[in-house]
């Protein structure tokens, strides 16, 4: 019997015995999920038979991807359930333990239907548990911008109990489209997962969310911090306070329909002037010099990678960006990318993985690949380097005014660039002219998509809540890029700096060599 399919793997004999299966390490497990169910339903995320929890069977003995899985049961009073309910399966998906069924009016038991979604979790993420919450928060927040796909927020203290992100980060929740069953939401939940290799959740329009941590204590802790966020924005929406932006201004009116603002609370852009509400930026060529990028930045990665993989080998930030550069190399070797390397497994001697993962790297580098396992390595190794002080942030002297300027008209200004949102934030936030992330509402990366494919475009104008994606100026140095903007619906402006590549002639964009010209 299967619960979600999947292939044997090795000591599998050893986990499915019959002792094991009854022994401290399954127990435990059993007894903790039908503990969270309970206090989860006090919580309001898993009434009426809805949402689901499943952790990892902690045995240290066993690597956490060997683990045994315990998974609580579907369509049953939460809050009633003890251990002896819940399924027990393999790591790969294969049920090895099912509770007995129970008198009338009880159903027979039946595996959870969030089980696909967990295992992809489990797989893609390697977590240690999985939380399926339908808190009324998380469905809301899904319903306040009805065209988006993701749900962002930034500078709310709760933001550091998610992975990965401190106060002033801009925290991203891919949203998905519901389905009439759970199980068909399987193939758009690995989407997102692979689309956003820094999520730790993956909102449900009109239903809940998936959130998973390498602990049970990881997954709870976010799922509460999500929670409290979730709420949080609403609350803010009610109040006409805009969420989204690090200084929590009057909510942009596309966000919100008029008739649903109380009238003493201001509507729409602070600058009403303007024919444009958000300002996009790129990095390489249009805030900052090339050469800056080509001779400073990728030459300090490409010098620290090995150092910077030696320190911080075992640490779980480590860990995934090395999961990532697998999943890339491996790709990479299939279509014959030259200059891939077969990664040794993990169990294989460090140097050998890190030789690997260095020459890998370096190859990336030097082809100037815009793949997200690289930029997000990057950014880890860039951030070391400002935090010591070896790399300060490059600008051009008409930038920090023009940011300036835009912020107090009322004018929202975003990045996109190839490079990860984290190496664009330590950029700004370590210049000449001191940090410049507070004239700036938010980050976009290859996450989003390519930089010379429309839909990336599409996405950006879809999170940004404008009425048009007219309203939206982008200024790049990339022609390829400026077309896809300009077929997305967005203004266009050409920054033409020193170093930057020429343009073909009759290129029909406007241009400009400093920002004082718009």
């Amino acid at each position: 019997m299967a619960c979600c399919g999947g292939g044997r793997g090795e000591g599998a004999a050893a986990t499915e015995s019959e002792a094991y299966l009854e022994g401290e390490a399954v127990r435990e497990a059993r007894e903790l999920v039908a503990e969270l169910c309970r206090h989860f339903y006090g919580q309001g995320w898993v009434t009426g038979t809805g949402g689901s929890i499943t952790v990892k069977a902690n045995d240290p003995a066993l690597p956490l991807a060997d683990q045994l899985i315990v998974m609580s049961p579907s369509g049953v009073q939460k809050e009633r359930m003890v251990a002896e309910d819940m399924y027990v399966l393999s790591a790969d998906g294969k049920v090895l333990s099912s509770p007995v069924s129970k008198p009338w009016p009880n159903k027979p038991p039946k595996c959870t239907d969030c089980a696909p979604l967990f295992m992809k979790a489990y797989l893609m993420r390697g977590a240690g548990a999985v939380i399926h919450s339908h808190g009324m928060e998380t469905c809301i927040a899904t319903m306040l911008d009805p065209g988006a796909k993701e749900f962002r927020m930034t500078h709310m203290e709760m933001i550091k109990g998610i992975k990965g992100h401190g106060y002033r980060d801009e925290l991203v929740v891919p949203i998905i489209e519901n389905t009439p069953y759970e199980y068909e939401l399987t193939d758009s939940l690995a989407e997102a997962i692979a689309a956003y290799p820094k999520a730790t959740a993956v909102l449900v329009r009109n239903h809940g969310i998936y959130v998973w941590g390498d602990s049970w204590i990881n997954a709870k802790t976010q799922a509460e911090c999500y929670h409290y966020l979730f709420d949080a924005a609403i609350k803010l929406y009610q109040l006409g306070i805009d969420w989204t932006t690090p200084e929590h201004g009057p909510i942009n009116s596309a966000k919100r329909p008029r008739s649903v603002l109380s009238s003493s609370i201001p509507n729409g852009c602070p600058d009403s002037k303007s024919s444009k509400h958000c300002v996009v930026l790129d990095i390489e060529g249009t805030t900052t010099p090339i050469s800056f990028v080509t001779d400073v930045m990728f030459p300090y990665a490409r010098d620290n990678v090995r150092k910077h993989l030696t320190s911080t080998y075992s640490s779980d930030e480590t860990k995934e960006d090395i999961k990532l550069l697998r999943i890339q190399v491996e790709e990479d070797l299939k279509n014959g990318i030259v200059g891939s390397v077969p990664i040794p497994p993990d169990d294989a001697d460090k140097e050998e993985v890190i030789n690997a993962l260095v020459a890998n790297v370096e190859s990336m580098i030097k082809a100037d690949r815009k793949i997200t396992s690289l930029k997000q390595l990057q950014g880890h190794i860039w951030r070391t380097g400002f935090e010591s002080k070896e790399l300060q942030g490059v600008v051009f002297d008409d930038v920090p005014e023009a940011l300036k300027h835009w912020h107090a008209s009322g004018m929202k200004v975003y990045i996109y660039s190839s490079g990860s949102r984290e190496a664009q934030r330590l950029l700004f936030g370590n210049t000449a002219y001191g940090d410049l992330r507070q004239y700036l509402c938010g980050f976009f990366d290859t996450t989003t998509g390519n930089k010379r494919e429309t839909r990336s475009y599409f996405e950006i104008s879809q999170s940004l809540g404008v009425d048009s994606p007219a309203q939206i100026l982008f200024i790049t140095d990339v022609f390829q890029e400026a077309v896809a903007a300009k077929s997305a619906g967005f203004e266009v402006i050409i920054s033409i700096r020193p170093g930057n590549a020429p343009l073909p002639e009759n290129h029909g964009f406007r241009t400009i060599k400093s920002f004082s010209e718009i």
